[in-house]
């Protein structure tokens, strides 16, 4: 009589990265291609099981990440780094994986995230190189101003004004811990840290604080904007192409020592 052979599921995350134009952002969606979609048929073919992704947030269509993860679960991966190769051989040049690595059992790669980052990318001469991976204003921007009304934002804790209308979250509140604007070569970040982010959130404040440097807001109005909790008093939302998810961080406590 053959005894069935039980076996270990292990819990694992992926680092990954991903040039965001040609899909309908992160979360899989009925009728379109995201990022979760070419992933998670990627790894079905390689482990040969249906392999779940659960992603540590969502990115809207054409934004881009320079660093996600995603956890799932599986038997035990021996060779990680080869799974990793065969990965990046079978999937489109777009989309990047960097590493696998077993967690604990708990982990979560969205609610254990202690913090994420986002950069916005700006750029204000004609450049070819850039049209399809950030935003072009042409006209003068005051930096200083739009410096002066992101430290604005360290002061608050309700973004309803920045949410996309008739999203299904049970709260606007967020931990801002950094947001402000840099010339870096010949180009114009904006890097905003937070604990979590709405959907649209990144894309709305640019798109606000743009309208300080351009002289259209003042500082007063970037308050009254925040009081009044309303997406339609805020700025309209800044193209996808210039918006890169750039860091998450996780505390230690969650990778596994198994092995």
């Amino acid at each position: 009589m053959k005894v069935a052979k039980l076996i270990i599921r292990l819990k694992y995350f992926v680092q990954f990265s991903y040039h965001g134009k040609a899909y309908h952002g992160w979360q899989n969606q009925p009728n379109a291609i995201t990022v979760q979609q070419i992933l998670e048929e990627a790894f079905s073919t390689l482990i040969r099981e249906k392999i779940e992704l659960v992603g540590a947030g969502r990115t809207d269509a054409g934004v881009h990440a320079k660093m996600m993860f995603a956890h799932f679960e599986t038997a035990e991966i021996t060779d990680a780094k080869d799974l990793v190769y065969r990965l990046n051989a079978l999937l489109p040049d777009d989309i990047a994986v960097q590493r696998i690595f077993e967690v604990t059992p708990n982990a979560h790669a969205r609610f254990d995230a202690t913090d994420r980052t986002y950069e916005y990318l700006i750029y204000q001469e004609k450049n070819p190189f850039y049209f399809d991976s950030a935003h072009y204003v042409k006209l003068p921007l005051n930096i200083e101003k739009m410096n002066e009304a992101a430290a604005i934002l360290l002061h608050y804790k309700d973004f309803e004004c920045f949410s996309k209308s008739n999203t299904d979250v049970h709260t606007y509140l967020c931990d801002i811990k950094q947001a402000e604007w840099a010339q870096k070569d010949n180009l114009l970040v904006f890097t905003i840290t937070a604990n979590r982010f709405l959907r649209n959130m990144v894309r709305a404040i640019v798109g606000t604080l743009l309208d300080v440097g351009l002289g259209k807001r003042s500082l007063v109005d970037v308050k009254a904007v925040l009081n009044s909790k309303d997406r339609s008093k805020a700025g309209v939302s800044v193209p996808a192409k210039g918006l890169y998810l750039t860091k998450i961080n996780y505390p230690d406590t969650i990778i596994s020592t198994h092995g």
